[in-house]
């Protein structure tokens, strides 16, 4: 389950498009974390897919006749379209894209969203030069101004062979704005929040890295979740194969110095910080411009020096300017995991710390967690996907964000 989408009616329109059968995968991916999702359709999109696929999928009746009646005898698009806390057009095509700017309400999809006053989000599918076409692009903008969030398409292979922009926009991307959308008026409606996640690499030579198993995943999760309450959210990311989320302002930082001064620079006017970066404590004391030989030797020895403490930065940084903000550090330990934790607390001047024991905090998708509060209590979780700890940590964060900081 999605915290954001839990129970939340959300209304799929689709349109005549070749896209329309990626139209399934929207509605499962919805329904199993947690929305209730029906089905509009045009009837030039019942020829793409049937309406039978989506019914089986979303457990609920799909709407094709704009004069359908519901089981109940009303009419379907005047039911959805009020009861709708979000309607999600995907794929619209621009002759749907065009009904919509115009009012036009001669069809399922287009009489729902005339008729809801819930947000609009539309991911347009055509051919490029439908896309580019200076009546696409002027309706596209009418929406726009009118509050409609536009999921831009991406750049590809396209239905006639032909390559460019117009093609759907990747399903994760669209269900990120659908979740920002709904998550506008959260409980960390204008705060800024800015997350660290991933490890970073420290060159040796030009091929070799000194690295961490880190992947990154937990601060993702937070920068999510972050943004899903309402959150204006920065994400700087080091070393990562994930997704870049939509729905958030995204920086990459690679080395320790890099993401240092990424942080620094973010935080200005921030109202928390959440370091779960796993940010290397040593670097090379020179990175050499050729690849290191083997040659005949069997050691190597590399000479290596303290990288920045960015706590330590932060802490100073605060101090210095009284900006008063919520800082959430991570501690992944091997030994002495509590202590170690209660010390980095104290030494950091954190709000708040996160311990996990190592090598269970690597890789997994279940995280082992304690949380040690500055001048609080210390909960023991038990075991927690990282989106769940992620809404523990946030709603640990929004609570602090109602009461005056210490």
């Amino acid at each position: 389950m999605i915290r954001v989408l839990k129970d939340k009616h959300i209304v799929l329109g689709v349109t005549g498009s070749i896209a329309a059968f990626k139209a399934a995968g929207l509605a499962s991916q919805l329904t199993q974390a947690g929305a209730n999702v029906d089905v509009v359709m045009t009837r030039e999109a019942a020829q793409f897919i049937t309406p039978l696929t989506l019914e089986s999928l979303t457990h609920r009746p799909v709407v094709t006749d704009v004069m359908a009646l519901l089981a109940n005898s009303e009419i379907g698009h005047v039911a959805l379209g009020r009861g709708a806390d979000l309607l999600l057009v995907a794929p619209a095509t621009a002759h749907t894209i065009a009904k919509l700017a115009l009012g036009l309400a001669d069809d399922a999809v287009s009489a729902t969203a005339l008729d809801t006053r819930a947000p609009l989000v539309i991911a347009p599918a055509m051919e490029t030069g439908m896309w580019e076409h200076a009546a696409t692009r002027e309706n596209v903008q009418k929406l726009a101004a009118r509050g409609a969030v536009v999921v831009e398409p991406d750049v590809g292979h396209l239905a006639s062979g032909a390559s460019g922009q117009g093609r759907l926009a990747e399903l994760d991307d669209i269900i990120d704005v659908v979740r920002a959308t709904l998550g506008r008026g959260g409980d960390l409606a204008g705060r800024k929040i800015v997350v660290t996640a991933g490890g970073t690499q420290e060159p040796m030579d030009p091929v070799r890295v000194i690295a961490n198993h880190s992947s990154g995943k937990m601060g993702f999760a937070l920068a999510e979740c972050a943004r899903d309450r309402g959150a204006r959210v920065t994400l700087i990311a080091g070393t990562t194969a994930l997704r870049t989320p939509r729905g958030m302002e995204f920086m990459t930082a690679k080395q320790a110095c890099e993401m240092q001064d990424a942080v620094l620079g973010s935080i200005t006017d921030a109202d928390a910080l959440i370091m779960a970066a796993a940010v290397a404590d040593f670097r090379p004391a020179r990175a050499e411009e050729q690849k290191i030989k083997k040659g005949d030797t069997d050691t190597l020895t590399l000479q290596l020096v303290k990288n920045p403490d960015i706590l330590r930065q932060v802490k100073a940084w605060r101090e210095q300017t009284h900006h008063a903000m919520i800082v959430v550090g991570f501690a992944a330990e091997t030994q002495d995991l509590v202590a170690n934790a209660q010390a980095k607390l104290q030494a950091k001047q954190l709000d708040l710390i996160v311990a996990n024991p190592v090598p269970q905090s690597f890789g997994s998708d279940k995280e082992q967690a304690i949380l040690i509060e500055r001048g609080g209590p210390m909960r023991e979780m038990p075991p927690l996907t990282k989106e769940e700890l992620a809404e523990e940590i946030l709603g640990f964060i929004a609570k602090r964000l109602q009461t005056p900081l210490l």
